[in-house]
């Protein structure tokens, strides 16, 4: 089963033919990571899936790009530059480097005069790409620059997998394809006719926002087309608030990993998570990277699990998948449609939410009730 899952990736869900370049990469401890020995192992274990991915890929193309890099302690956070030049191609990293475009792009702190110079020199030279990435990092790289100028300028297929674990192979990539894509289309569908969400739940969640402007885009797993980018496994409607409109308060009862042992509550105000409030040890930590920079308060993501075979709530990449759950990130979204960039994206899962869209004519829409589509 986990082979076949595994091949199943370069068959199925991103449809790699002969020749095509696919470059596969993981990240390992830094020396400034101090893990207990069941973290440990977790890590140690990713890396092995990485190294039998890119192996059993050898089967689908001969141009396997295999590489690893010390972890960037930071979902969000770009890349190292080694990675940049394997997947854009030396050339392109050099002229970066050369017109004072590669630190700033690196550390998240380009103008946007600055990216649309880099865009072009990446644009120019395209076809140097890689055709397609399966990104087994501990750390995620979706939010970064590295993954956005590669679909959408390149037109490389994208599949990140961070925290995946090898459970995952025979539970939530066990899945019809098919029919997730079908329901996940359907819901994002629905979600779009809104321009404002209200979402709360029985743990005293309550949270408003704004979408007026932005769209609800499908994760289906499904990442054949040129430019495709998604996570694996697959099962989520998202979209990046309009910034400044987010307003309530979030009682987090899981971290990414695991479950709190008891409730953190943060209050959100124009569009930003204001305080953070108790004393489980993980606000402590949350608190800390919340005044890193001011923009990682940003309220930057609302996502809708859809994936029926997605069970595990102590593995962020699974639990907001699962069906009937909702989950909001904090910080970066410049990469699918919001304004906000940082070295930093984190989401947290909520179970049995009730929502309810509210479209431009003021009209309103349960979309979920207590974890239940309605319709």
């Amino acid at each position: 089963m986990l082979t076949e899952s595994i091949r199943a990736i370069f068959t199925t869900n991103l449809g790699i033919r002969k020749g095509e370049r696919v470059l596969v990469f993981t990240d390992r401890l830094s020396e400034k990571e101090l893990l207990d020995p069941r973290d440990q192992c977790k890590r140690e274990r990713l890396r092995d899936i990485a190294y039998l991915t890119a192996e059993i890929g050898k089967s689908f193309t001969k141009n396997i790009l295999f590489h690893e890099y010390p972890s960037v302690r930071s979902h969000g956070a770009e890349p190292p530059e080694e990675l940049w030049r394997l997947a854009f191609g030396a050339k392109v990293v050099r002229e970066l480097a050369g017109s004072g475009l590669l630190i700033p792009v690196l550390a998240k702190e380009i103008s946007d005069r600055g990216t649309k110079k880099a865009e072009a020199l990446i644009r120019a030279q395209r076809d140097s790409a890689v055709n397609a990435v399966i990104a087994l990092s501990h750390y995620s790289t979706s939010h970064t620059r590295f993954r956005d100028f590669l679909t959408r300028i390149c037109g490389s297929r994208y599949a990140s997998m961070p925290l995946f674990e090898p459970s995952m192979l025979e539970g939530a990539m066990n899945v019809d394809w098919k029919a997730l894509a079908k329901r996940t289309a359907a819901i994002a569908k629905t979600v779009n006719r809104a321009e404002t969400v209200k979402i709360t739940t029985q743990n005293g969640t309550r949270l408003s926002l704004s979408k007026k402007g932005r769209k609800a885009l499908p994760d289906t797993g499904i990442l054949t087309r040129a430019g495709s980018f998604g996570n694996l496994p697959a099962g989520e409607v998202y979209l990046a608030p309009l910034e400044g409109t987010a307003s309530g308060v979030l009682v987090l009862q899981w971290a990414p990993t695991r479950e709190l042992r008891s409730p953190v509550r943060l209050m959100v105000k124009k569009g930003r998570a204001v305080s953070v409030e108790g004393n489980e040890p993980y606000a402590e930590l949350l608190r800390a990277k919340l005044n890193e920079r001011k923009e990682n308060r940003n309220i930057a993501e609302l996502g809708i699990g859809t994936n029926e075979k997605a069970k595990r709530p102590d593995n962020i990449l699974e639990s907001e998948k699962i069906l009937g759950t909702i989950h909001i990130a904090l910080g970066d979204n410049s990469s699918f449609g919001g304004m906000v960039k940082t070295p930093f994206h984190q989401d947290f899962v909520f179970f049995r939410p009730t929502v309810k869209l509210i479209d431009k004519e003021g009209a309103k829409t349960t979309l979920m009730k207590d974890g239940k589509f309605i319709g």
